[in-house]
């Protein structure tokens, strides 16, 4: 088990519902974004100017990535970092999702989670419920993105 603000390992962790703890903080790694890679998933998914087109300078002050590409880029960390799959069995939802602050070229997103809360399904016994409070901050220290996420956790089997 991690323990609070423990760096997530590079290779995968295998963690199950007991391990996840209330209060504990997992570093995802981070993750960096480039004027190519905006453009390229905003012309796919959200082809609105201000995503695509650098020469514009509209109401950010120039290109920004998509919400739900910094949310894309999020998710990719936490697969790699903070779920398993031996354990993860997907997730209810998100229950708040907040982009305070925009993504721009040449930006390293840092990512954080941090278990809220986790509780033994009353209907499943074989999993658990996790609530996890995700942030990923800029390289100033800037929060890019906040979500609060309800996953579903195997919990560890016998031995």
């Amino acid at each position: 088990m991690a323990s609070a603000d423990a760096p997530c390992d590079t290779d995968p962790v295998v963690r199950y519902f007991e391990d996840f703890a209330p209060g504990v903080t997992f570093d995802c790694g981070s993750v960096s974004v480039d004027e190519g890679s905006i453009v390229a998933f905003a012309k796919e998914y959200d082809p609105q100017p201000f995503h695509v087109d650098p020469s514009i300078d509209g109401p950010f002050g120039g290109l920004i990535a998509s919400g739900w590409h910094t949310a894309s880029l999020v998710m990719r960390q936490l697969v790699e970092h903070y779920l398993s799959a031996e354990s993860s069995l997907g997730a209810a939802g998100i229950d708040e999702l907040r982009w305070p602050y925009p993504v721009r070229p040449g930006d390293t997103l840092r990512v954080r989670a941090t278990v809220l809360e986790a509780r033994k399904s009353l209907s499943k016994p074989d999993r658990g419920i996790v609530r996890t409070m995700v942030e990923a901050v800029n390289q100033d220290g800037t929060a890019v993105l906040r979500l609060t996420a309800v996953n579903f956790m195997r919990v560890r089997p016998a031995s």
